[in-house]
């Protein structure tokens, strides 16, 4: 494969394509933060939307990548926000109406096609991210990451999921162990770095699951259980994610 990757600013004419692939589970998709206030990443950050083509066959994507630049005035080497994924999306948006760059960027997501997964394209989007950031004179890249393989482990904690390690002492999870691989640190976890609710109607719908009993409910692809309360006729899933600093300079 002859891959090359450039942000939509430098080939806006990719922005077109960068829907043709998802890689998320529907229930994903309905955090309001992320709806409200990240719904047109191409207009408002395009310099930080990347994309990988095959230049042998240019018409169409094998992996996407997008970052935000937001401010944090602690050390991101020792803290980073709470809210995780949420907490980037408030503080950029604020950043933008302020008319603020921001001190830091954040990693939101890296998404490859799906008959290409497990490819290694995955670490060659998370380099291009890291060398944009640098380019753009940014000295720390951070990530909330969605641990890869959590989701087989629902009942246990992102804590004490964030600091399984194999024999070699890097971590049991995949895409973990490609950041940490990369250069990466974990700093913490945000119990909270995305928010979905809804009525049991909507889960029933986003899910195919009957949502029929109150209490958690396992969800393919949730990292946690989402808790279901008929009673009230809701529902509500709090993802939470591992933070990871890469230090670019």
């Amino acid at each position: 494969m002859d891959l090359v990757t450039m942000t939509v600013a430098e080939r806006p004419d990719l922005a077109q394509l960068l829907d043709d692939f998802n890689a998320w589970p529907r229930f994903m998709h309905q955090d309001p933060v992320g709806s409200l206030y990240y719904a047109d990443p191409v207009g408002m950050y395009p310099e930080f939307a990347q994309v990988a083509i095959d230049q042998d066959h240019p018409g169409q994507l094998v992996a996407k990548a997008y970052s935000v630049p937001f401010t944090w005035d602690a050390d991101p080497a020792v803290s980073l926000p709470g809210d995780g994924w949420d907490g980037v999306i408030l503080s950029a948006a604020l950043d933008r109406v302020a008319g603020r760059r921001g001190n830091l960027i954040s990693a939101l997501e890296i998404s490859v096609r799906k008959d290409l997964r497990g490819s290694g394209l995955s670490r060659i989007m998370l380099r291009a991210m890291r060398e944009n950031a640098a380019a753009l004179g940014f000295s720390s890249l951070v990530a909330p990451v969605r641990p890869s393989e959590k989701h087989l482990k629902p009942a246990m904690s992102i804590a004490e999921y964030a600091a399984l390690c194999r024999a070699d002492g890097l971590p049991v999870d995949a895409w973990l162990r490609t950041h940490v691989r990369a250069g990466g640190t974990i700093v913490g976890v945000a119990p909270r770095a995305m928010m979905m609710a809804g009525s049991v109607a909507e889960w029933r719908e986003w899910t195919g699951l009957p949502f029929d009993t109150t209490g958690p409910v396992t969800v393919p692809g949730a990292l946690v259980p989402v808790y279901c309360d008929l009673a009230q006729d809701y529902a509500a899933y709090c993802k939470p994610c591992i933070w990871v600093h890469h230090r670019l300079i």
